[in-house]
């Protein structure tokens, strides 16, 4: 049964929302507040947590720095943003601080519900190693070839087996969504991936044409192998197209 946290101030959503995942087969840890969580997580019961449901707006502390202050603490927890708008400045500001992705409410029980098990599908290693949409093993010879699914580009190492990335001999802690994306990029060096195909194959979109899930993944990818970010060799914008994978 997977656990997840909801983080909701308000009592009647927070219990609705509960109700239904319930009714779907998880299990339910609730904060009202953002400190609320940070301690549930920092103790024993949040061990166990696997997937946080993050309302943006809540009182004291907000959803923001909740996200930012989980980041700091793991890279690996998934975390669907809620936010009551569709604002673009509130979104972005949110996959920013770290957020997988994000929900509109009021959000319908099987939206948020495809959005937690595809959340939890991309957090599942064995899914991971087999490369997003099943492509990334045709990376294996691609760059310089070590030894089996390990390959080099530059300084940057990509362990496709084991799941591990280093720069220049020093691992790089990347959330399963970003690993996704660079596995699913560096699968062939060169290829220009265009957004859609990096939402259907990493956050299994098919249905919601949001670039922004891509742009914020990316941008996060970028400030951990990159040496100069804005000056990128490795994760390269194809204006009007989308991503390919380099280095020059």
């Amino acid at each position: 049964m997977p656990q997840v946290l909801l983080i909701e101030d308000d009592a009647s959503v927070r219990d609705g929302m509960e109700l239904v995942l319930r009714r779907h087969g998880y299990g339910v840890e609730t904060a009202a507040t953002g400190e609320e969580a940070l301690a549930l997580l920092a103790g024993e019961r949040g061990a166990a947590v696997e997937l946080a449901v993050l309302d943006l707006m809540l009182p004291g502390m907000d959803g923001f720095e909740v996200c930012r202050r989980i980041r700091s603490r793991t890279a690996t927890l998934p975390i669907i943003m809620l936010t009551a708008r569709g604002d673009d400045e509130d979104i972005v500001t949110g996959l920013e601080a770290g957020a997988d992705d994000y929900v509109v409410k009021p959000v319908t029980a099987p939206v948020l519900e495809a959005r937690i098990r595809a959340a939890l599908r991309r957090a599942e290693p064995a899914g991971a190693g087999a490369g997003a949409s099943g492509s990334a093993g045709t990376g294996a010879g691609a760059g310089r070839p070590d030894h089996g699914d390990r390959s080099e580009h530059g300084g940057l190492v990509i362990d496709r087996a084991g799941l591990t990335v280093t720069k220049h001999g020093t691992p790089v802690a990347l959330p399963p969504t970003e690993l996704r994306v660079l596995l699913e990029l560096s699968a062939a060096p060169g290829r220009v991936l265009t957004r859609e195909h990096l939402l259907a194959s990493v956050w299994d979109h098919t249905f919601l044409g949001d670039s922004r899930l891509v742009d914020a993944a990316v941008g996060r990818l970028r400030a951990k192998i990159e040496d100069v970010p804005a000056r990128p060799r490795y994760v390269q914008t194809v204006r009007g197209f989308g991503y390919r994978f380099g280095p020059l």
